[in-house]
């Protein structure tokens, strides 16, 4: 009787209002993790096992002094080696080289920064020190308690136990589940966490690393500085777009740029092609002495642009001749950037059909690297590309 005097208007906000709860409930449990590429800073390529928490805190100094955090690199992330021994409880400690990594955390996050750190699935890491066999969930605990905010989980221990199983498909099972147990204490400690598996593309794990949990997996073996390495990386990722896409990213290693074994066109192509492939710009460098061309590479706006990319639709190649090869990535604008590359060490001429780029119209041309507007284009576009060098485009 009491109901049929409820005016109808109320059912309706009662009804409105268990939907707006039901979406925001619904929000909440979405883990919105890595939307765009991470962006940040790893010890491992310049310091490798010389990394404390002094130049952790220098590195991130640099960070907010560069320009760096204001074009958008977020993330510390420190590498093998900060690990001691476990307590009699099995609670992973630091050793002495990190005295105190919630101390460090707070400061990193006191710049507006936020902090990574590094294990691994097995009972060691690559360097020899204490892996999560066995306590992933204890210290997932402590990374959150800690204020980590982003896991590099290497497979490398894990081998010894792999090694044990009778065949591939034992091996396969081993590893998928050592990084289900850690996709699982993660999100069960309530801390939004970001999740890079270090796999090296071990079985293909672009077709399988997002069911996992992973935000970013390794689909390569270690970059190097060197151009015919990171050649070697960056173009063999062709192929591989479909995988990728907001949350879960392609990783094909760290940056080089800064560390010297390239020159300044050789780092441009690093970073043209890594924008195109919706890759994780982590800097791989030391931030504290950088020159004013290194941070110029490191934070054109309409580099990182590309590679942020709200649509987070990995770029592919498009044409190869050659040494020449055109690579492509649709943006969410509707326009798209474009990448000549010269693998060639002499200088190269190269032609761009718009047509073949799904440009049946003239387009809107301009040169990224050079921040100027090339005008509107009806014809193919003829351009001399630098050894070992790009000409990097946005057309529309």
């Amino acid at each position: 009787m009491f109901l049929r005097r409820v005016p109808r208007i109320v059912y309706h906000f009662v009804f409105v209002a268990l939907f707006i709860v039901c979406l925001q409930s619904l929000r909440a449990q979405e883990p919105g993790i890595a939307s765009t590429p991470p962006m940040g800073w790893n010890s491992w390529n310049h310091f490798h096992r010389m990394i404390d928490d002094k130049t952790v805190r220098a590195q991130a100094d640099a960070m907010v002094s560069s320009g760096m955090r204001d074009a958008g690199y977020v993330y510390i992330n420190i590498d093998d080696t900060w690990e001691g021994e476990r307590d009699a409880q099995g609670n992973i400690l630091t050793n002495s080289k990190f005295p105190d990594m919630k101390a460090l955390a707070d400061y990193v996050h006191g710049k507006g920064l936020k902090l990574g750190i590094y294990s691994s699935p097995g009972a060691k890491t690559c360097a020899g020190y204490e892996g999560s066999l066995g306590h992933e969930q204890q210290d997932a605990t402590t990374y959150a308690n800690w204020g980590i905010d982003y896991l590099k989980y290497d497979l490398c221990g894990l081998r010894t136990e792999m090694k044990k199983a009778s065949g591939p498909e034992a091996e396969h099972k081993i590893m998928i589940g050592a990084y289900v147990k850690m996709r699982d204490a993660l999100r069960g400690t309530g801390r939004p966490i970001v999740y890079s598996l270090c796999q090296y593309g071990v079985d293909s794990v672009w077709s399988w690393g997002a069911e996992v949990g992973g935000n970013l997996w390794r689909t390569t073996g270690d970059i190097s500085d060197h151009y015919a390495r990171m050649e070697e990386i960056g173009f063999a990722q062709a192929g591989l777009a479909r995988f990728a896409g907001p949350g879960h990213w392609n990783d094909p290693d760290m940056l080089e740029v800064g560390n010297g074994g390239m020159n300044a066109e050789e780092y441009r192509t690093h970073m043209s092609l890594w924008a195109i492939l919706a890759a994780p710009l982590l800097a791989g460098n030391d931030l504290t002495t950088m020159t004013p061309e290194t941070i110029a590479l490191l934070t054109n706006r309409e580099v990182i642009a590309v590679d942020q990319d709200r649509l987070g639709k990995q770029g592919d190649r498009v044409t190869e001749e050659g040494p020449i090869e055109i690579w492509a990535r649709p943006l969410a604008d509707g326009s798209k950037a474009v990448g000549v590359f010269n693998r060639l060490s002499t200088p190269l001429s190269a032609t761009v059909d718009f047509r073949q780029l799904g440009f049946p119209a003239p387009v809107q041309v301009r040169d990224i690297w050079q921040a100027k507007n090339l005008g509107t284009m009806k014809e193919p576009y003829t351009v001399t590309v630098l050894p070992h060098g790009v000409v990097f485009l946005r057309v529309k």
